[in-house]
């Protein structure tokens, strides 16, 4: 079992920056791909941004490219997304998840172990 805990959330400005944290227990993550994904009021949950633990290999959105960045810091079992430029569009709730299958996934079903969300909300 692996238990996740997101922070980081909160209100910001267009353009403004925002770092969530992703906190992991009960299972090293060295064989884990970690995943943010996000959803929106009414929306189906969509995927921010992945990175293969071990080999730090990363997979983003197009939405997001060039303005979201995921890395991890191995001593702390932490998984980070940082998000600069950030848009009225990138409102949501922002959820972090972790797989033990082989790869990198970007579809919420492949994706055993979810924390429970962080809002984020970019006024404009």
């Amino acid at each position: 079992q692996v238990q996740l805990v997101e922070s980081g959330g909160g209100l910001v400005q267009a353009g403004g920056s925002l770092r969530l944290s992703c906190a992991a227990s009960g299972r090293t993550l060295s064989t884990a791909s970690m995943g943010w994904f996000r959803q929106a009021p009414g929306k189906e949950r969509d995927f921010v941004a992945a990175m293969r633990w071990s080999s730090r290999y990363t997979s983003y959105a197009d939405s997001v490219k060039g303005r979201f960045t995921i890395s991890r810091d191995n001593a702390k079992n932490t998984v980070y997304l940082q998000m600069n430029s950030l848009r009225p569009e990138d409102t949501a709730v922002y959820y972090c998840a972790a797989t033990f299958s082989l790869g990198i996934g970007t579809m919420p079903y492949e994706y055993n172990y979810w924390g429970q969300g962080t809002q984020v909300t970019v006024s404009s």
